[in-house]
């Protein structure tokens, strides 16, 4: 039989997927990650989620770890700041530590998570947003919905769009993965999101 709290297998990669993107947009993948994401069998079931993984894929089989460390660091991180800021006060506010972020804070108090001491980024980042993001779906948090259409869906899709359009083909290409996705979450979500009594500040 199976348990109670164990996530159905949607939900399970729902998950998986928060926290690649995550780690795809926190760091630049080491040997093995590549190598993993160059050996994945997508099923081409006509959707664009597949289309977007595929191409994916094929980036992985044909970049090297040096050159994506390059890249990340252009697109993600730069001296001042890359190519793209991938931060909700940025995007929502036009100013790093802005209002999304202090929003979001208390939202994160409120749901019991705290920033992790070695972490160097604000928590408005989006990597720490799919991470928080995935500890919700696995823990079955009925906040789930109202979290990702306050904090993730006025911004996240504009800002892969835009990782969408850098010069590095892997890169391009997650961005394109990440926005297809965050637009699925979008659909699942919203209903979800308007029928949930808890309310959370809006920045």
């Amino acid at each position: 039989m199976t348990a109670m709290n164990e996530l159905n297998e949607s939900d399970s990669l729902r998950a998986d997927v928060y926290r690649l993107l995550a780690r795809l947009l926190r760091e630049p993948p080491d040997a093995s990650l590549l190598d993993w994401l160059a050996g994945l069998e997508v099923e081409q079931d006509g959707t664009l989620l597949a289309e977007r993984w595929a191409s994916l894929v094929d980036a992985a089989g044909e970049a090297s770890v040096e050159d994506l460390e390059r890249a990340h660091f252009q697109h993600l991180v730069g001296v001042v700041q890359g190519d793209i800021t991938p931060y909700a006060s940025w995007y929502r506010n036009g100013e790093l530590m802005d209002a999304a972020l202090v929003a979001l804070r208390r939202d994160l108090k409120a749901l019991g998570f705290r920033r992790a001491e070695h972490s160097r980024d604000p928590e408005d980042h989006l990597a720490a947003l799919g991470e928080v993001m995935a500890m919700l779906i696995e823990g079955r948090s009925p906040e789930e919905a109202r979290f990702f259409m306050t904090h993730l869906a006025p911004w996240a899709t504009d800002c892969l769009a835009d990782l969408g359009r850098v010069e590095t083909p892997f890169h391009a290409r997650l961005g394109r993965l990440g926005q297809a996705f965050m637009e699925q979450e979008y659909r699942r979500l919203e209903a979800e999101a308007q029928q949930d009594p808890v309310r959370i500040v809006e920045p």
